[in-house]
């Protein structure tokens, strides 16, 4: 349930820590989510864990586990035209001179009153008019714990000011098995596109999936490296799945609703205290989608958009 600090404690660098925990078949299923980022810290099922963590002390890194709102991954030099006006965005990515991973990064989550229970948590984020986005929303994301164990997430987009708004919706968790090498992982991506990105990651073209970029079928992750956006994604019984399989035959299953037509691929050697990791993001629409209008979806005055996405462990691939 929800576990706020205590006044006068030491309180981790990420603020409240949320915690809900259920018990299913599969054995006992817990979850913390930070107030920053709204962002996924731990998730075990029968004590395995199932996602990256990182110490009280620390700051997300990598971007590990947090929301992304209202765009996911890179607006190209944090510029993108309205209605004939250039915005400028902060730029928050200075190594690429992008603004990256929307407006809720450095944002603490609250959860509203009476929406904290023992398997779910729902918390709330708002986005004020500001410079290089003039538009008014709220964030909300809703964790729950399904009853054979998995995590659903439901990240919704309501438009609280009185112009359309331009969006785009993400996630950004790191996955594992336990304390099963990433490299000994198999990664299985059912899509059967890449986007292309030039030095500063923002997409140039797209081609069909081939080779070391074509993992439709299965492929280890070994030292492989990427940082790429895939899309063309093949549905199965209604949502996209992308899996990490095992050796021993234990997998895990990142899924999500239709909404979500892309999925990036991060595999790294950066995320402190691991030789690799690997980070499989939902995305609404690819980077640069302000200026591209790829995937870019409008709100209307009041309205509301939804949509899902989860991580779901197995016996196999």
């Amino acid at each position: 349930m929800n576990s706020p600090a205590m006044a006068g404690a030491v309180r981790p660098a990420t603020g409240t820590q949320y915690q809900i925990s259920r018990r299913t078949p599969a054995g006992r299923a817990e979850a913390c989510i930070a107030s920053l980022a709204g962002a996924l810290r731990s998730y075990t099922v029968d004590g395995t864990g199932y996602v990256e963590t990182y110490p009280d002390d620390s700051l997300p890194p990598s971007a590990c586990g947090i929301l992304l709102a209202p765009w996911p991954n890179r607006v190209a030099g944090g510029t993108w035209e309205l209605d004939g006006k250039t915005q400028q965005l902060d730029i928050t990515e200075p190594s690429r001179g992008n603004a990256s991973h929307g407006l809720l990064r450095n944002t603490g989550y609250l959860a509203p009153a009476g929406t904290a229970g023992e398997s779910s948590v729902t918390l709330q984020a708002e986005i004020f008019p500001q410079h290089g986005y003039p538009f008014h929303l709220i964030h909300e994301a809703t964790y729950s714990l399904d009853d054979d164990g998995g995590l659903r997430v439901r990240q919704s987009l309501t438009n609280a000011g009185r112009q359309r708004a331009p969006f785009a919706l993400g996630a950004h968790p790191f996955l594992r098995i336990g304390s099963v090498p990433v490299e000994d992982l198999t990664l299985t991506v059912a899509a059967d596109t890449r986007i292309t990105a030039d030095e500063r990651l923002i997409p140039v073209g797209r081609e069909p999936v081939a080779g070391e970029y074509d993992f439709r079928t299965g492929r280890r992750i070994g030292d492989q490296a990427l940082d790429s956006a895939f899309t063309g994604l093949e549905p199965a019984h209604g949502e996209h799945r992308h899996c990490l399989a095992a050796p021993d035959g234990r997998s895990v299953t990142l899924w999500s609703g239709p909404e979500f037509g892309y999925v990036h691929v991060f595999l790294t050697d950066q995320l402190p205290g691991r030789s690799r990791a690997v980070a499989l993001e939902p995305m609404t629409a690819p980077a640069n989608a302000l200026n591209s209008g790829e995937g870019l979806r409008w709100l209307e005055p009041g309205n509301t958009f939804a949509a899902e996405w989860g991580i779901r462990p197995g016996a196999g691939g």
